[in-house]
């Protein structure tokens, strides 16, 4: 028994040696990520009328989130893909709890457990792609329609948990970021404009049936329609897009925004940072925050595209997607190109869950790339 459990030990700690020693981080993406962080602080401190407790708070986040990506990233693919189940089951028992015990101001999404207040729908992000990829990992490709089946009752489960808190925005994205898996995995275009058209269908009996919250339905009239409410519903779009207009090419400085020094501005340090940072920096400046989050997500692409199984190559795709995806939305939402959501700017958004989450999923991004296929 004593020389089972010697070898045991000795097996365990070769093991160990090995993930400690064997690098794990890509460069390229971690400065990437590493330059985002700087300019997202830099905002945020211009964005909170340098509030140097805001950004000292954000920045003990992105440490939390970075240690939890290096940790990630010595964790191999495989343990991670055998972990998911647990994950994900895990990720919907905590919207279930949510459901009972949450918080929040007019909706029920934070989750406070005395040592962390965090919000569970945030781990679904991570979750959902892993789940969904570790479904479509053992099976044939492009999935049959019974996979496909199966996974948009995956998808459906936490998505709809995540809408009733209510959290619409949250919702689509965590199924889009599920959505992105079966594409990736080869499901062929005619399904998907199948699937489009049914939701398409879908759309307006949801309307007329009452299926959205009141609030939700008057978010995409005031998308259509800001001008017929400027100083209620339509405050936000036309607020942001008079910030976002007066930057001009150049912008006006930086901490010499008017929107957001004056008030007119909402949420400037969370949903509308992107607002902030358009009239501080201008044109210029979104084109150099855009070309860093282009950059970030074709590296993960890259990663993807020389993944070493089916898995980490789904995973790695759709969590760029996904990323993409965050950064579209909030873009459009400040522009009045699509309907307010409160879809947080990545990595420059005020706030822990979020950052935290997006951190240890380029960990597993990490992971996965130190298991690519081959090294250039």
């Amino acid at each position: 028994m004593n020389e089972i459990a010697a070898t045991l030990a000795a097996r365990a700690l070769r093991i160990g040696r090995r993930i400690i020693s064997r690098p794990r981080i890509d460069m390229p993406l971690a400065l990437g990520l590493l330059a985002l962080a700087l300019i997202g602080l830099t905002v945020l401190f211009s964005a909170s009328n340098l509030d140097k407790g805001m950004v000292a708070g954000q920045a003990m986040r992105f440490l939390a989130g970075a240690a939890l990506l290096v940790a990630v990233s010595r964790i191999p693919p495989s343990l991670l893909r055998a972990w998911t189940p647990w994950f994900y089951v895990l990720a919907v028992l905590l919207l279930v709890v949510v459901k009972v015990l949450g918080e929040g101001q007019g909706a029920h999404r934070w989750l406070d457990i005395g040592v962390i207040r965090f919000q569970p729908s945030e781990l679904m992000k991570l979750a959902m792609p892993m789940m969904i990829a570790w479904y479509l990992h053992p099976r044939p490709l492009p999935p049959r329609w019974r996979d496909v089946l199966v996974t948009c009752v995956l998808i459906a489960l936490p998505a709809y948990l995540i809408f009733k808190q209510p959290d619409l925005g949250t919702a689509l994205l965590v199924a889009a970021s599920g959505v992105f898996v079966v594409f990736l995995a080869g499901l062929q275009w005619w399904k998907l404009g199948a699937a489009i058209a049914g939701l398409g269908v879908a759309a307006p009996v949801a309307w007329h049936w009452h299926f959205m919250h009141g609030y939700q339905r008057q978010r995409i009239l005031t998308f259509l329609h800001p001008d017929r409410d400027p100083l209620g519903s339509g405050w936000h779009i036309l607020q942001s897009m008079i910030a976002v207009g007066s930057g001009g090419l150049l912008g006006k400085g930086f901490n010499h925004g008017t929107q957001s020094k004056l008030e007119f501005l909402p949420e400037h340090t969370t949903d509308f940072i992107f607002a902030v940072l358009g009239e501080e920096f201008g044109l210029i400046g979104v084109l150099l925050l855009l070309a860093m989050y282009a950059f970030i997500v074709a590296r993960c692409l890259w990663i993807a595209a020389n993944a070493r199984d089916t898995w980490s190559r789904l995973v790695a795709g759709a969590f760029a997607l996904a990323f993409m995806v965050y950064v579209i939305v909030n873009g459009g939402m400040i522009t009045g190109l699509l309907p307010v959501v409160g879809v947080p700017l990545p990595l420059v958004s005020y706030g822990g869950t979020s950052a935290i989450t997006l951190l240890t999923g380029f960990g597993v991004v990490m992971s996965i790339h130190a298991h690519k296929k081959w090294t250039p």
